[in-house]
């Protein structure tokens, strides 16, 4: 075929309203129920074949916690060491495939999950992860998208970046898979990250072994169902539920390992670094790591602050999605002469937020996502709640009955250094820190200094001189940004996401930056017109 083919220039996916009377909410929740009434198997799928390893686990609606809806099959050694092999045989075809042909089948997929595949996704992200309708939609379907769609586009432009050529010469890049393939560990929060960890390397060329998280299997498998529609090769992604030791330490111990696309925890992230560090003898070369990690994302309210909108910026930031958002805003600085117009507001806005199942459209607030998250992020209640430096002004009821639930919780610290102000939680609850307006420099220094990470952080001021100073005192703070907006809602193409001290490598997902990590370019030099004799002009006088 002789063309240069363009990617169509992507725009955003349009966020549907689900609003009574519209044909996506009759269809969600016809979806829903049809879901709901059936229990799946889900085994791995190496090189596009089901394998069942008899090793199961019940995925349940986090909040009807005894509701099963599917088993999954957990893999062993023995079926990582058949992904790999399958990621290896598929290699041989998928790095060769032409790019057009490789970015038609993201295309597809994006067009197959915008239309026929929408509800499915959504569905079981609602049901299996807990997720209300419009938190659902602008994850397993908007986000995903657009990743689909601008991530093929960033593709091309990085293939389209191309040296200077002086004559006689022709100087150009072949932006090469890695020399492996690449590992990708995705967490249970957002369907639209477990959808691109694995793509995205292999939009690149590269093949992947892919681990999604134990509790979200269930969208996970729908993932899959959705790029094989599409016509993605067999062995192009591999899905290998199972615990961290099983998949996790043989697939980093291959010497065919190059390459980990990570969102999860710091800590779990940072023993991966480790092993991979030890075992850097065993590889063909040094392993891309790629992660997104923690967050304890912070408002800063300056004395100039919009009030309305900096309590619909804490509700917002805090609570949707039970504050299970690595850029969840999760503490909070405000000045005395803010807090004292905002309080009572704040606490009786958090207090009107609905909670319940997902499949009642009208809750704002659904479960956490397991029992192990409900008791961790209970601990920190039952914490602030003994303690002689914090009070609990909203929320702090936890009941695990039926679901997983925990009310949007406000604490309020006595001390800057509270354990809720640093550590971070990971569900719905936000702790605020009141600061004397006299005290603005040394507070922004205590948001600075206080938390080991640095993903998301916003800041409320109408005083365009304090937005600038604040700015810049926070300058390594927070990967995005925010001025006047919550820090969470990152949209691709728009706001790349990404963070650096301990929330992660901010390869900034959702633009080419990410995409760039996944090849290993190759300069190439030809000249037309070859030198014939090893004499320089400086030669001919001594």
């Amino acid at each position: 075929m002789n063309g240069i083919i363009r990617v169509p220039e992507p725009q955003n996916e349009p966020v549907l309203s689900y609003a009574p009377g519209t044909n996506e909410r009759k269809e969600l929740k016809a979806k829903i129920e049809e879901l709901r009434n059936q229990v799946i198997e889900i085994p791995l799928i190496i090189g596009g074949k089901e394998i069942r390893t008899g090793k199961t686990s019940d995925v349940v609606i986090p909040h009807e916690n005894k509701k099963v809806i599917a088993r999954y099959h957990r893999a062993s050694s023995k079926e990582v060491e058949t992904a790999v092999e399958e990621s290896k045989k598929a290699r041989k075809i998928w790095a060769k495939m032409p790019f057009e042909h490789r970015a038609a089948i993201f295309l597809r997929a994006a067009e197959l999950l915008a239309g026929p595949m929408r509800q499915t996704l959504n569905a079981a992200t609602m049901i299996g992860q807990s997720k209300n309708p419009f938190q659902a939609e602008i994850d397993s379907a908007c986000e995903l998208v657009d990743f689909y769609r601008f991530n093929t586009y960033f593709a091309q432009q990085i293939y389209a970046n191309q040296p200077y050529s002086p004559k006689p010469t022709w100087n150009y890049m072949d932006y090469r898979p890695l020399e492996g393939f690449v590992f990708a560990v995705t967490p249970f929060n957002f369907t639209s990250i477990a959808g691109n960890l694995p793509t995205s390397p292999a939009i690149m060329g590269n093949t992947v072994i892919w681990k999604p998280a134990s509790t979200a299997v269930y969208s996970g498998y729908f993932l899959m169902k959705l790029w094989q529609a599409a016509g993605l090769p067999d062995g192009v992604i591999n899905m290998v539920p199972g615990s961290g030791a099983d998949v996790g330490n043989p697939v980093i111990n291959s010497p065919d390992f190059m390459g980990l696309h990570f969102t999860g925890s710091t800590g779990v992230f940072n023993g991966m670094w480790a092993t991979i560090v030890k075992n850097l003898d065993k590889y063909k070369g040094y392993p891309r790591i790629v992660g997104e990690t923690g967050g304890k994302d912070f408002i800063f309210a300056h004395p100039s602050a919009d009030r309305k909108a900096l309590v619909t910026a804490i509700v917002r930031g805090a609570f949707e999605y039970q504050g299970q958002k690595c850029s969840a805003a999760s503490r909070a600085y405000i000045p005395e002469s803010v807090w004292k117009e905002i309080k009572d507001d704040l606490i009786s806005q958090i207090k009107s937020l609905k909670m319940g199942p997902a499949e009642d459209f009208t809750n704002f607030v659904n479960a956490v996502i397991d029992k192990s998250a409900y008791q961790s992020i209970k601990s920190y209640i039952d914490y602030a709640a003994s303690s002689a430096d914090a009070k609990i002004l909203a929320g702090g009821k936890c009941d695990d009955s039926q679901g997983y639930f925990i009310e949007p919780t406000l604490i309020e610290a006595l001390k800057p250094d509270f354990k809720t102000m640093c550590e971070e939680i990971f569900g719905p609850v936000i702790t605020v820190y009141v600061y004397k307006d006299s005290k603005l420099d040394e507070t922004l220094d205590l948001c600075d200094k206080t938390s080991p990470y640095a993903l998301t952080g916003a800041v409320f001021a109408q005083d365009r001189s304090a937005v600038i100073k604040v700015m810049d005192a926070l300058e390594n703070a927070a990967g995005n940004f925010y001025i006047n907006d919550k820090p969470t809602g990152a949209v691709v193409g728009q706001q790349p996401f990404g963070g650096a001290r301990a929330s992660g490598t901010n390869d900034k997902a959702g633009s080419y930056l990410n995409l760039i990590r996944w090849t290993s370019p190759r300069a190439i030099k030809e000249n037309f017109v070859p030198p014939s004799d090893y004499k320089y002009p400086f030669m001919l006088e001594k």
